[in-house]
This record gives C-alpha cells, sequence and structure tokens, in this order.
C-alpha cells in the first residue's frame, strides 16, 4: 500500500511538471528545459502509468494532446486533427517502428517512405478555398488553433493565391513556420538593444511573432514557410506523400527542397545519417527527421493513436539545447594576458555529449546576460566544440546567487589586473612574465604555424617552466645538452633532434618570427604583409600607427597593437637578446617570378602529401599569395578530406575548386 501511494505521488508530480510546462512553452513561448527533457518527462510518466492503470486520470498529459488557446486570437477547429509524431532516438529505434507498423498489415506489403527535415519552428495549417487564402491557424491544442491570419499573410513564402487552373475547391495543408538563423540573431541583438529579454531559441522567436496582433511588427520579423503535410481536400488529388508535394510545389506552395522519396527502410537510416552532418550548413534549425509512410492508403489503414499517426515517426538528432546549472565560475588567463571567464556547469548532455564548462567569453557579456553564479541557464552546443549560454532562466533564482566580479588580480600570478582599452571589453594581466601567459606564448611561439620547433610540446614546456630554464621565448635559444639531460624521458638523441630544431628555427624569416611573438591581432597573413614591407626586425622599433595607414590589410586595430607592442621597453630587451643567441630574423625575399604569379589560393580540409602550412609555402615559393578567408578575389579552392564551410561558401561563389592531385599538378608546372 505504501508502495502504491509513493507511485501515485510520482505520478502527481510528474502531471503538474508536465502541465507547468506546456504552458511556458504553448502559452508563454518561453521554455525553461529542451525537447528532449520534455520528452524524458512525458516517457517517466507514460512508463509508470503504463505499469499502474489504476492511476491513469482524464487530465494526464499522457492522455490529450498538450498545448492551450493563447488569448486575444479567434478560436478555430481543424478539421482533421493535427496530432503531434513520436519520436524516436537511435538508428535501433527508426527498425523498431517500422516492425511495429509492417505487423498492422498484410503480410508481404511493401513499404516506400518519403523523409523530410523536421523545422525547428511552430506548426501552422493553412486553408485556400478556390486556391485563395482564405485562413491561417496555429496548431493549438490539435483539435483547436488560433486564427492567425493576419500574421500568415505576412511571410512571403505563403502564396495568398495559389499558381495554376486545376484546383481544389478547399485544400488545408500543414507546415512549419520558422525564423532563420540570420534573422533570429538580428531580433536577439535588437532586443539586447532595446534592454529586452531575448529569445532562446528561432522557434520560440516565431511562435512569439505569429501570436503578435500587430501584423505590422510580424512582418518585420521576417517569418518563413514550408508545407510538409496534407490535412484536408475536396475530391481526392493525389495518392501519396511524394504525389503531394509535388503537387504543392506546382500550386506555388514551398516545399523544403531536402524531402527524399526512399524505396525502403535502408535507405532512409542512410538519409537520416548524411543529414546529420548537413544540418549545420543550413540558415534553419532542424532538429531530427520526419519519416513518413508514403501511401496514402496505407497511412489510412494504420490510422492514428489519440496522440500521433501511426505511420510517420520523428527521427530526433541530439539535442542541442539543455538546462543545467552554473556551479562556479574560473578566470583562464590566455597567453597575451586576457582573462576569459569560464562557467564550470553540472553536467549535462547536449548535443550527443556531456557538458561540464562554457566560455562566458568576457565581462560584458556576464552583464549583457546578467549571469550569477548559482544560475539555472539554458545551454546551447550548436556546430560548436565549446556550447555558450543563451540565457538564465531568472524564474528559479532563490536569492543565494552571487555576482559575478571582475578580478582585481591575475588569479595564476596575482600581477594587476587591468582593461586593454577603454573601448575593448577584455581586461588582462599586465605582467609579462606571468607563468599562465609563458607557458601558451611559448607553446605559439613552437607551434608550426610560428617557429615549428619539434618536440617542444605541453610536457616539456611545462618543465621547462617549472624549473625556470625558460623565462621567456628567447630563453629557448639557450638551451643545452645539459639542461635538457635533467629532463624526464630526456636522452642524447632526443636532446640532439631538439636542439638541432631549435637551430634550424632561426631559419624561418621574419614572417614567423613577428606571428610567434604573439602580438595581438596579428596573425599568420598580417605577419606576412609587414615583413615584406619593413624587412628587419629593428624597422618596427620606431614605427608610427601613420606609417602603416596605406598597408593594404592592416587596419588601424592591428597597427595599434604594432606600435604599442615595439614601444615597450622589455620587447627590446627580449629582441637584443634573440640577436645575441645568433637569431637575427630578417624577410625572406618572396620571389618576383614563379608559376603561380599574381594567383591566390584558399586551402580547406585536409591534404594528405603534406601539412597546410607546406602547402601554402609552396605557393609562396612559386610567387603567389594565399587567403585564410573566402572571397571573390580567389582564383583556386584546394580542397581536402573533410572541408569545411569554407568549401560550401567557395561553390556559392562559384569559385575554382581543385583537389590535391591538381595542386600538385600546378606547382610542378
Amino acid at each position: 500500500m505504501e508502495k502504491l501511494d509513493k507511485v501515485k505521488r510520482e505520478i502527481e508530480d510528474l502531471k503538474g511538471r508536465i502541465q507547468r510546462h506546456d504552458y511556458l512553452y504553448y502559452v508563454l513561448s518561453n521554455p525553461e528545459i529542451s525537447d528532449k527533457e520534455y520528452d524524458d518527462l512525458m516517457r517517466v510518466l507514460k512508463d509508470l502509468e503504463d505499469k499502474f492503470p489504476q492511476f491513469i486520470t482524464s487530465d494526464s498529459p499522457t492522455q490529450r494532446i498538450s498545448g492551450q488557446v493563447s488569448e486575444g486570437f479567434k478560436t478555430v477547429a481543424h478539421r482533421v486533427a493535427m496530432l503531434s509524431l513520436d519520436n524516436t532516438y537511435s538508428i535501433e529505434e527508426v527498425r523498431l517502428w517500422e516492425n511495429k507498423i509492417k505487423r498492422m498489415l498484410a503480410k508481404g506489403v511493401i513499404l516506400d517512405y518519403v523523409v523530410e527535415p523536421k523545422i525547428d519552428g511552430v506548426s501552422c495549417s493553412l486553408t485556400y478555398e478556390k486556391g485563395v487564402l482564405t485562413l491561417g491557424s496555429t496548431r493549438g491544442d490539435g483539435r483547436l488553433g488560433e486564427d492567425v491570419t493576419a500574421s500568415i499573410k505576412t511571410i512571403r513564402s505563403v502564396p495568398l493565391r495559389l499558381l495554376g487552373k486545376e484546383l481544389p475547391a478547399a485544400l488545408e495543408v500543414r507546415g512549419e513556420v520558422y525564423m532563420s538563423k540570420k534573422d533570429f540573431q538580428s531580433l536577439n541583438d535588437q532586443r539586447l538593444k532595446n534592454k529586452e529579454a531575448v529569445f532562446a531559441n528561432p522557434r520560440n522567436a516565431a511562435s512569439g511573432s505569429l501570436k503578435l496582433l500587430e501584423s505590422k511588427v510580424v512582418a518585420e520579423r521576417r517569418l518563413k514557410c514550408f508545407i510538409h503535410s496534407f490535412g484536408y481536400i475536396e475530391k481526392a488529388f493525389f495518392i501519396a506523400q511524394k504525389e503531394f508535394l509535388d503537387k504543392c510545389s506546382a500550386w506555388g506552395l514551398r516545399v523544403n527542397p531536402y524531402s527524399k522519396y526512399c524505396q525502403n527502410l535502408d535507405e532512409v537510416i542512410k538519409y537520416c545519417v548524411s543529414f546529420q552532418e548537413k544540418r549545420e550548413s543550413l540558415d534553419y534549425e532542424v532538429d531530427g527527421m520526419v519519416i513518413k509512410v508514403n501511401s496514402f492508403k496505407l497511412q489510412e489503414q494504420l490510422g492514428s493513436t489519440l496522440k500521433s499517426p501511426r505511420w510517420a515517426c520523428a527521427y530526433k538528432f541530439p539535442a542541442h539545447q539543455a538546462t543545467t546549472k552554473i556551479l562556479d565560475v574560473q578566470m583562464s588567463v590566455g597567453r597575451t594576458g586576457v582573462i576569459t571567464p569560464v562557467a564550470i556547469l553540472k553536467p549535462v548532455e547536449c548535443g550527443g555529449v556531456t557538458i561540464s564548462r562554457s566560455t562566458l567569453h568576457n565581462f560584458e557579456e556576464i552583464e549583457r546576460l546578467d549571469i550569477k553564479k548559482g544560475d539555472a541557464v539554458l545551454i546551447e552546443r550548436a556546430g560548436e566544440v565549446i556550447p555558450k549560454i543563451v540565457k538564465v532562466i531568472v524564474s528559479k533564482r532563490n536569492g543565494k546567487e552571487k555576482t559575478i566580479k571582475i578580478p582585481a588580480r591575475c588569479p595564476v600570478c596575482a600581477g594587476k589586473v587591468s582593461k586593454i582599452k577603454e573601448e575593448d571589453v577584455a581586461y588582462a594581466c599586465i605582467n609579462p612574465l606571468c607563468p599562465a601567459q609563458l607557458k601558451k606564448s611559448l607553446l605559439h611561439f613552437a607551434s608550426r604555424g610560428a617557429l615549428d620547433i619539434e618536440g617542444m610540446g605541453d610536457s616539456l614546456v611545462e618543465e621547462l617552466v617549472e624549473r625556470k630554464l625558460v623565462k621567456d621565448s628567447a630563453d629557448i635559444y639557450y638551451l643545452n645538452e645539459e639542461d635538457l639531460l635533467g629532463l624526464p624521458l630526456f636522452k642524447e638523441k632526443k636532446v640532439r633532434n631538439l636542439l638541432s630544431a631549435i637551430e634550424n628555427s632561426k631559419k624561418k624569416g621574419l614572417a614567423r618570427f613577428l606571428y610567434g611573438l604573439g602580438i595581438r591581432y596579428v596573425g599568420e597573413k598580417a605577419a606576412r604583409i609587414l615583413s615584406s614591407r619593413f624587412n628587419v626586425i629593428d624597422n618596427f622599433f620606431s614605427l608610427k600607427t601613420c606609417d602603416l595607414e596605406n598597408i593594404s590589410e592592416i587596419g588601424p586595430v592591428i597597427a595599434r597593437s604594432l606600435v604599442e607592442y615595439f614601444r615597450q621597453p622589455q620587447v627590446k630587451k627580449l629582441i637584443q637578446k634573440f640577436k645575441k643567441a645568433g637569431f637575427n630574423p630578417k624577410e625572406q625575399i618572396s620571389p618576383s617570378k614563379g608559376v603561380l604569379k599574381g594567383k591566390k589560393f584558399l586551402f580547406t580540409g585536409e591534404l594528405e602529401s603534406f601539412s597546410r602550412l607546406k602547402a601554402q609555402e609552396l605557393v609562396l615559393s612559386q610567387a603567389g599569395d594565399v587567403s585564410s578567408s573566402v572571397s571573390k578575389n580567389i582564383d583556386f579552392v584546394v580542397v581536402g578530406k573533410n572541408p569545411g564551410s569554407k568549401f560550401a561558401k567557395a561553390k556559392k561563389l562559384g569559385l575554382k575548386v581543385i583537389d590535391e592531385a591538381e595542386f600538385k599538378k600546378l606547382i610542378k608546372r
């Protein structure tokens, strides 16, 4: 009896929590948890009710379609219920779904499918009478929706009149209203300027926009719509989902170009898996794929439950968002001294991985989002290795949260911390001998793009700094056999190889040396431009910002940073120290002639025969030029394995794309 009472209390608690989240999601468009977390709550409740059916009540979320109608709009009834989809989270669950529906059909029936991206937006229903749009409504509770015709008419991708002559007397179609990533970012930026609360994601921005009473404001939100489902038609026009989508396109209705017909489930699964990688390149959010039995006759035979059609399911991708708690905030010191606050999170699964840390970027970002220690937050991991905090869930505050303060002293060396520039947002430790900066600056100096000192990795740098053998980058050139033989795992051969790599690095030239110094804002390309202009390191000590004004791609920010860096007395001492060690970097004169003269290259992806840096050097050695960003001025885009977003941008611009084999032919001409 005690056990049953406990189960009953747990069921009542789950029902209350789910109903609250229904209200936040459907009425206020301000969710506090991710879709995955909501689905998990529903699963737990359903499992308990399946085991203890005596506790099922008519008001349980499992017994009806969730959702409420917002006040302020006329209520309309759907001719055919707008049901939600059952979700699957693995390939195994998709196969189980097919096995289940096959058992409901005649033996030997062959199933084919249509697979469509599951747009993360707001469901809508569009009604056309004699080809003219007469009603646009929201899903509401599935049976009753809200009349948002005025808002729907502002969406330019929704035709006010269908194309063609053979049009049905009455047609109801279903689709998804959404906001592009770009428009979402612009909207949130504007709301921040107006000191208004930001939207958590494009879906909630679309939902909130669609329900605005003033259509003029809705129009400014630039909503879009894809049609994906059949609701009602007077007299049959088609017999299958693929035919329906084709007809929609002919009528001028916008259908997702990535919808795909599949002859069997293996093709379905292959497409779902491949599309998961494509989703990040789209300008709208996709949280999964919708799999539908193609035949309308078989759809009718399979029918629906109270909540969902049996003939369709959603294959959900790993969630992009999750809610968690900020347990602490730590300060990380970068190689240039910049202090970055990092949130230590209560571990949570997001985007297929467990997240326990998130950068807070800077203290202005903390103030912008009003983040405090102890806050419940919504995090997002969309195509990024490092997740970001989207918003604070203010309603969960209990008064024990603590303000995150800007440190007065460096957390590593206790040195003074100050703002880099009044117009900047970053704070930094100004002690040039700060151990945190030293280790990272040494690794940068020895990196492949800089002086390329093979063998000088994390563990060695750690030992050199801890033993105080190296206090700055110039000290590398004063290391000897005796110093190195005293280090763990260092034998004579390893010592000789390292000393040889250090000696060879003196030949790398001024451009690499400038980049290796780690001057703020001076990257590899800027270093090449500067070295070709000023030739020897000593010329930089007398520079003024006006000397750099007319140099292409060297803007005022780089100019100011460069002048201020070489103005410091300790930098002059550092360069003298390099010279004393026999390292006086000069510009390696670029060839004026070569087979690639006047040609600009961009590299993306992994090359097999040589590193990207080596490939770039080959181009420069043949009088060519290289770029790290996509533009119309690029002559050749060299694509290796697993190319990034630059490849897609290059194709969009119609740039000349070649593979590694073609590149080799060019440099050997």
